[in-house]
């Protein structure tokens, strides 16, 4: 690691070439399980008040299945999967668990009652487990450091694919064929996508060599001495808030306070969320990658800029009746509220070694989601329910507005945080001395 006026630089790596077949390879596959992964837990947010019809559901109930069902183990198994991850084949374990949250998302169609929608969500959680942080240790050791931030923004960019072409075929699917069939087909898809990673994706080779097999408490050790994670952590967290009520109640915004149907939901806010979404991770992942070439500090300072703008935008997309100016906010806070993500899994990938990744990672995810996951979907719904009665179909319109209030208190939390990481960019030049 070098230093730029005085400030230490991600690791002198030009000279490596990153975008080989191979990794681009990877990197496709990893992708569209990524968007499977996004798409199996928010088909339900465009098929909510067809559930809610058929099985006689309040707005809170829907918001503890959608959140607090499934990040029960989402969260519970990211650490151990992460650890398993850190010491054994990433690859296989993504595999194992696309396919069990595959096989969960079939059964979620086959369910008649609110406790087994319930376990469904529940057991689909502990599929998806093995997602995220397993993803991005693999991809980290496909790509250098330099080409890391893009690489894993390309990777996050699978929610915006999801959104942009998957959510509007569910959404025409549920109208037409009813909701179970929709989590039939996606479903099956994950199923053969699975196979197709196991059979036909190499395991890399880690950095540094194989990994020690720490126990977890030298992990823990290791992050509490990370002054700058505590504070990303936070701040994810803020933002996972926001982006889960979003992603649960936006379809029902629509249908309520602009009198959507399903189908019509789905093809306006999957594609409009999901091209800025794309858009939003690629520029975020390739800005940052050059700005922390000069100085590290971006990698959380382009998040901070992004969350920042976040907010007036979903203000406008929330409270406008005009729908072309409602959906241009709606873009905007799309576009700017995804920036965050490769750039923050890079910053986590460079403060540890590369056997504390995953672990790393994960611990991260189990902040982001226990908070984000819970309390997202759930106050939205709980604040439906109280303002309905004052508000009417308009107490969504309202009840929105805490997520962007969390995502501009994120970006001031970033921006603390990016001081933090330049003294734990020394530590790990130290430690590797």
């Amino acid at each position: 690691m070098s230093t730029v006026n005085g400030s230490p630089t991600l690791p002198d790596d030009a000279t490596e070439r990153s975008w080989t077949p191979i990794s681009v390879y990877t990197l496709a596959i990893v992708t569209i399980i990524y968007a499977l992964n996004f798409l199996d837990r928010t088909i339900l947010s465009i098929v909510l008040p067809l559930i809610k019809q058929d099985l006689h559901l309040s707005d809170t109930m829907l918001g503890l299945i959608t959140g607090f069902a499934f990040v029960l183990l989402y969260s519970g198994l990211a650490v151990p999967i992460a650890r398993l991850a850190d010491r054994s084949n990433r690859r296989n374990i993504l595999a194992a668990g696309c396919a069990a949250w595959s096989a969960m998302t079939v059964a979620t169609g086959m369910v008649t009652s609110v406790a087994q929608l319930a376990l469904s969500r529940f057991l689909m959680g502990a599929g998806e487990a093995a997602g995220i942080a397993p993803s991005a240790a693999l991809l980290s050791d496909r790509f250098s450091a330099r080409s890391r931030p893009l690489a894993l923004s390309i990777m996050t960019a699978g929610s915006g694919i999801a959104a942009l072409f998957m959510l509007p075929i569910a959404g025409i699917i549920a109208q037409h064929h009813g909701w179970r069939v929709t989590y039939f087909v996606a479903g099956g898809i994950g199923i053969v996508m699975a196979a197709i990673l196991w059979l036909t994706v190499p395991e890399p080779a880690r950095r540094g060599g194989p990994a020690p097999k720490l126990p977890f408490r030298d992990v823990w050790a290791k992050l509490r001495t990370r002054r700058s994670y505590p504070w990303i952590c936070v701040a994810g967290a803020l933002l996972a808030i926001n982006a889960y009520a979003v992603l649960t109640w936006t379809p029902t915004f629509l249908m309520r306070v602009h009198g959507f149907g399903p189908a019509e939901a789905g093809a306006s806010f999957g594609p409009i969320k999901g091209f800025a979404n794309i858009v939003g991770v690629i520029f975020g992942g390739a800005i940052t990658a050059w700005a922390a070439r000069r100085n590290p500090r971006w990698l959380l300072l382009v998040p901070a800029i992004g969350a920042a703008i976040a907010m007036p935008a979903e203000l406008v997309f929330l409270l406008s009746d005009d729908l072309p100016v409602a959906f241009t906010g709606l873009a905007i806070a799309s576009f700017a509220g995804v920036i965050h993500f490769g750039p923050t899994y890079a910053a986590l990938a460079a403060i540890v070694p590369t056997h504390m990744r995953a672990t790393t990672t994960a611990l991260f995810l189990f902040c982001v989601n226990m908070v984000g996951q819970i309390v997202g979907p759930l106050a939205i719904g709980w604040l439906n329910d109280r303002w309905a009665g004052t508000y009417g179909a308009d107490a969504i319109r309202y009840s929105m507005v805490l997520g962007g209030i969390c995502a501009f208190v994120a970006a001031i939390i970033l921006i603390f945080a990016s001081s933090r990481l330049v003294a734990d960019l020394r530590d790990m030049e130290e430690e590797a001395a």
